[in-house]
């Protein structure tokens, strides 16, 4: 992977107070699409993927937080049960960009 590439990032956090919760959402919400309520899509280069991660570092208490951020293939699969976020005729995909597709 290189650092001028945009790769596909999956971004799940446990938050113990709300305010810190809620400055971390606003954070990642800036960046990346919410699927559920504490995980996120974020596509970006290394570069900003890095300058995130540390911006929310300073936002989280170490001791009581946990984030997690995991590089996801381009070409995965994925399998999804229950109440989803997007509505059946929605799609996200990426080829090096966030994109939402709305089937008409």
């Amino acid at each position: 992977m290189a650092d001028n590439q945009h790769s596909l990032y999956l971004v799940a956090y446990d938050i113990a107070d709300p305010k810190r919760l809620t400055r971390i959402h606003s954070a990642l919400k800036k960046q990346g699409l919410p699927v559920q309520y504490s995980v996120f899509i974020v596509v970006l280069k290394r570069k900003a993927l890095l300058r995130l991660l540390a911006r929310i570092s300073t936002l989280i208490n170490k001791r009581e937080d946990d984030v997690r951020c995991y590089h996801l293939p381009e070409n995965n699969e994925a399998d999804a049960l229950g109440r989803q976020f997007f509505p059946e005729d929605v799609m996200l995909f990426t080829n090096g960009v966030n994109r939402i597709w709305i089937q008409h």
